[in-house]
């Protein structure tokens, strides 16, 4: 029998391999060219979308951005139906008109996710006045990039969240890179975000944003303040994207693209990767043995192949539809 914190542990590392086998699998698909929607992937981040939706209620909500699968699925969203989504299917997650940067699951806490950059703080901010006003516990949720603190909007969402102490949540998820675009050419050096959001009397910290388990104890930790009407919090996770901006390919896999070397997304893959951390351990802590992580693996392969095929046979929108829910 395992402790609470161990039977916690495998339910981390199995969710972290859970969205990793899911992006690599859609990787794969997409190069098929059937999939009809750029696609933004999340490889390597997968341990700040876990941390953060495994500590959430049913009832707080999630806004995400245009690199959004693992979020969407974090929280509960359903790979076929995410799926059929990057198919254009009836049956996907936004019925096949949203394609991978608009997913939803409302049902799940998942509001909505957006391809326009910082939108999703100002939104959740709007969603934890809501929860105020209504004199709910819920949390509103906002993951964003680093080049989102680069916006107008960012300030304002901060500024408004803080002034009306707001229960809201905001993650940032720097990956020190703004598609081709480094930290150093962006921000000034010594720049610290966590010192903006300071600058409004929202408290932040950085932490490591591919260790789940340390991610996960901060976000218990800070849930209750912020329940409590503490008022909004600013996460800096420190984390890393292993592929190209938008699209399957590795960078150093294509001619021409030397913004970053491979060297470095090397070390980070090997040496920093989120779900090779979590497994590690598990088996030196002795809370899972390699034949059940194999084990896992098979079985989770196993039900997303069978959604893949579900997805592809799946039905695409009547024509008759095609206006609809235009405004």
């Amino acid at each position: 029998m395992y402790s609470e914190r161990e039977n916690l542990s495998r339910k981390l590392y199995q969710e972290i391999l859970r969205l990793r086998l899911c992006e690599e699998t859609l990787v794969k698909l997409y190069r098929e060219q059937e999939m009809r929607t750029p696609t933004h992937f999340g490889t390597g981040q997968e341990a700040i979308a876990v941390g953060v939706c495994q500590a959430l209620n049913l009832e707080d909500v999630v806004y995400s951005h245009h690199r959004c699968h693992n979020h969407y699925l974090a929280k509960g969203g359903d790979f076929y139906a995410l799926t059929a989504e990057l198919y254009g299917r009836e049956d996907g997650c936004s019925k096949g008109r949203g394609g991978s940067v608009h997913l939803t699951a409302r049902d799940k806490g998942f509001v909505i996710s957006s391809a326009i950059l910082t939108q999703t703080m100002a939104v959740a901010t709007g969603s934890a006045l809501a929860f105020k006003m209504d004199n709910s516990k819920n949390v509103a949720v906002s993951f964003f990039g680093d080049a989102a603190c680069e916006e107008g909007a960012c300030y304002e969402s901060l500024n408004y969240a803080s002034v009306h102490k707001l229960p809201v949540l905001f993650v940032c998820e720097n990956n020190l890179y703004s598609t081709e675009s480094p930290l150093n050419t962006r921000q000034a050096p010594g720049t610290s975000l966590c010192e903006r959001a300071a600058a409004f009397k929202v408290p932040g910290e950085v932490i490591d944003g591919n260790n789940v388990f340390g991610i996960y104890d901060a976000i218990e930790s800070l849930l209750p303040k912020i329940r409590a009407g503490g008022g909004p919090f600013f996460l800096e996770c420190m984390t890393y994207r292993w592929r190209e901006h938008v699209g399957p390919n590795f960078d150093f896999d294509v001619a021409d693209r030397s913004y970053r070397t491979e060297a470095e997304q090397r070390d980070w893959m090997e040496n920093k990767c989120p779900l090779k951390y979590a497994e590690r351990v598990l088996l030196e802590k002795g809370i899972a043995t390699e034949s059940e992580i194999l084990g896992w693996q098979q079985g989770y392969q196993a039900e997303i192949n069978d959604m893949v095929v579900r997805a592809k046979e799946s039905a695409w929108p009547n024509v008759s539809t095609l206006f609809a829910n235009i405004y």
